[in-house]
């Protein structure tokens, strides 16, 4: 890819492009852990599939499910047989449990036709959106938000034609100008592409819940300069840096931006922290005592404790929304 291009086109090819972040043997796992990994992973499953149970739920559905690690988890701990289908741009995993079921996806907003009549199904997004590319606008000196452009050989950016229709009338709406107005070189980023890649996949579910799970903002509380960022083995970089280079790095390079939660279709948006207590997963060290009489099961419940207070962690993971979706009846 060469020249400037808008910002989403560059975006969707260092992730999802022959050469890109998502397509790496390793996966993300290989670079940085979410909540879908380890210790955390073991919790969310089990947050998710009591979630399942107490809707009657007969499936669950992982959309970027990167190699599999959240459905292995509750693969792990399923008891009652639920259908587990893990969704993402890479083919089967090698290893994955047989009892998952595997859909390979174009990458971004696109989904595989395959995915479709989903009934008595939970629907999870975990850390999805975030990666879906959307276009950046940058308000010019004369006050116009305008497309952000990027050459992929350089990261050097430069304002473009003021944004369109559809994407100017999402940036009013969804995120109107701060108090005092915006200013030249204020940024934002045009999450019109989210809502359709959510709309998309909640039109393909028939009967269930769908959850994104993911970090982000509301209108009240938008970033003046955005959120875009690169991250390397767990380290933030700015995005056009480290797309600059990513030739030097392939497959290494992760790009994100915030969601706007409030923006996408939902009937609940929940802090994870609050989501985690309605399902009962609220933690609480293990009695000393039993690392005396069982000091395996006191190692096993202190992973456990310590995983929960992660997810549920003021500043970090707790601070996630829970964006919900109940079809029913």
């Amino acid at each position: 890819m060469t020249g400037p291009v808008p910002w989403e086109t560059a975006w969707q090819d260092a992730l999802y492009g022959a050469d890109g972040f998502y397509r790496g043997s390793a996966g993300p796992a290989g670079h940085f852990t979410t909540a879908s990994h380890g210790p955390l992973g073991a919790v969310l499953a089990e947050a998710l599939l009591t979630l399942a149970e107490r809707h009657g739920l007969t499936r669950v559905v992982d959309v970027g499910a990167g190699r599999g690690e959240l459905l292995s988890a509750m693969a792990r701990a399923e008891t009652d047989g639920r259908a587990l289908l893990g969704v993402d741009v890479v083919e089967r995993p090698v290893g994955l449990d047989v009892r998952i079921d595997w859909l390979e996806a174009p990458g971004g907003a696109a989904l595989p036709d395959a995915l479709r009549d989903l009934d008595g199904t939970l629907v999870v997004a975990n850390e999805w959106l975030d990666v879906v590319p959307c276009p950046i606008a940058e308000v010019g000196d004369d006050g116009t938000l305008r497309t952000v452009l990027v050459d992929p050989a350089t990261g050097e950016e430069r304002l473009a034609d003021p944004l369109g229709d559809a994407d100017a009338t999402w940036a009013a709406t969804w995120w109107p100008p701060p108090d005092g107005g915006r200013r030249p070189g204020d940024r934002i980023e045009v999450g019109r592409t989210r809502d359709v890649a959510w709309a998309d996949l909640l039109a393909r579910l028939g009967s269930g819940i769908a959850v994104a799970i993911d970090y982000g903002h509301r209108r009240a509380d938008r970033p003046r300069d955005g959120t875009l960022m690169a991250y390397r083995t767990g380290t933030p970089l700015p995005a056009g840096e480290a797309l600059a280079d990513a030739d030097r790095n392939r497959r290494s390079t992760d790009l994100t931006a915030h969601v706007a939660v409030d923006s996408l279709a939902h009937d609940r948006l929940v802090r994870q922290r609050d989501a985690l207590d309605e399902l009962g997963v609220t933690g609480g060290h293990p009695p000393r005592a039993l690392a005396g009489t069982e000091p395996r099961a006191y190692l096993d419940a202190l992973q456990r404790a310590s995983a929960i207070g992660e997810l549920r962690r003021a500043g970090g993971l707790g601070d996630f929304w829970w964006v919900v979706v109940e079809r029913f009846g």
